[in-house]
């Protein structure tokens, strides 16, 4: 989700909630400690040089149950992050505490923004030599082909 989504989004909520992959929800009590935007300037496997930027929102629980972030609030720390560190219309990533720092990326149910999964991938599997994965046929639907034919399986 990118952060024109989110300020469109935010100008028609009442309230802000997000939901972990889980079906969780963060508190609601939690608090946007940071909106910033992170440049990461890396090598791939490969020898590739690459650099990537995100904008970020990192959520904390506070044992302040007496304060909850408004949309017009969140949206106000947005358009400041935006003005002051130059962010453009990035993806966004959030950081959310659990046993260590998760990184999420983000998406919107209508309700909730949904705190979604993210994974390390390699980005030179030409490279580097991993195998492209086989598609997976189902034996059943062989037989489905007739035998001889030219393009059959029997064969």
């Amino acid at each position: 989700m990118k952060l024109s989504q989110v300020k469109s989004v935010l100008k028609e909520l009442e309230t802000v909630g997000f939901q972990l992959p889980n079906g969780q929800l963060v508190p609601n009590h939690f608090h946007v400690t940071e909106v910033g935007k992170i440049t990461k300037h890396f090598i791939d496997c490969g020898g590739t040089v690459r650099n990537e930027e995100v904008a970020n929102f990192q959520l904390w629980n506070a044992n302040d149950y007496d304060h909850r972030l408004h949309p017009e609030k969140l949206l106000n720390i947005i358009e400041l992050s935006e003005k002051i560190l130059n962010i453009q219309d990035l993806e966004i990533e959030v950081e959310y505490q659990a046993d260590t720092i998760g990184k999420f990326g983000l998406d919107f149910d209508g309700q909730y923004f949904l705190l979604t999964k993210k994974q390390t991938d390699c980005l030179a599997k030409d490279k580097c030599g991993i195998p492209v994965e086989k598609t997976k046929v189902e034996l059943s639907t062989l037989n489905e082909e007739p035998c001889c034919s030219p393009d059959g399986n029997c064969c």
